[in-house]
């Protein structure tokens, strides 16, 4: 069974999380939306990428299922996957459509521009909530996007928000309402189609240089095997 869609149309390709369930990012669905987003780098009738997920909630973070021999791969493949929206050629938008935690919470701050859908939806850095310690590459990734204090707070209390607070913390840039998401996405990513290039990556991995370092050196922390230095 696919884990994701993937449609191109008037330039944009949209690429929408869909287990049926809650999106987990298990190593496959990992593999997926990086597939999807290496062909939209390669077609040249794509100018810009829309993530997105299904249902209410656009993902609920790294599959707690997995095996555990299994989880250095996955946090390898959601760190890779983070730099690969960072460093993407194409814009990027995500279009939060519910509840985004955990590593999720770390996909939203590697778009370029992101938007939410108002409501009693959860977004947010659980780990500690669930007896898990964020990662160096995440601690890279919020660094680089989340406002202070809530940097430090989101990462150390593993605080959860609703969208209206998880806006003013840096993870969404703008909010509207649940029947408008798909359309503000899609004129959010047209008007990101206007973007030059090689200007846009160029400035891109420029202004993300210490955070894509920061995502490599705990991708090589990982690879070390060595849990407790992640």
């Amino acid at each position: 069974m696919s884990l994701t869609t993937y449609d191109l149309s008037d330039g944009i390709a949209t690429i929408t999380m869909a287990d049926g369930k809650v999106n987990a990012l298990s190593p496959e669905m990992l593999g997926a939306i990086s597939a999807d987003l290496d062909r939209a780098k390669e077609e040249a009738e794509a100018d810009a990428v829309i993530l997105t997920g299904s249902a209410t909630t656009f993902s609920a973070g790294f599959d707690l299922r997995t095996e555990a021999e299994r989880w250095p791969e996955m946090l390898i493949a959601g760190a890779s996957l983070a730099e690969q929206l960072m460093t993407h050629p194409k814009p990027t938008v995500a279009a939060c459509n519910g509840n985004a935690l955990a590593m999720a919470g770390f996909l939203l701050l590697s778009s370029d521009l992101r938007i939410g859908i108002e409501g009693e939806f959860k977004i947010g850095l659980n780990e500690v909530r669930i007896g898990l310690t964020v990662p160096y590459f995440g601690i890279a990734i919020a660094r680089h996007r989340l406002t202070r204090p809530y940097f430090d707070r989101c990462t150390v209390t593993g605080v959860v928000l609703d969208p209206e607070e998880a806006r003013t913390a840096g993870f969404l840039d703008r909010l509207v309402a649940p029947d408008e998401l798909e359309a503000a996405a899609r004129a959010a990513a047209a008007d990101l189609k206007n973007v030059k290039h090689p200007a846009h990556p160029a400035t891109k991995v420029r202004i993300r240089e210490e955070a894509v370092a920061g995502i490599r050196d705990g991708i090589d922390r990982i690879r070390n095997r060595d849990q407790a230095e992640w």
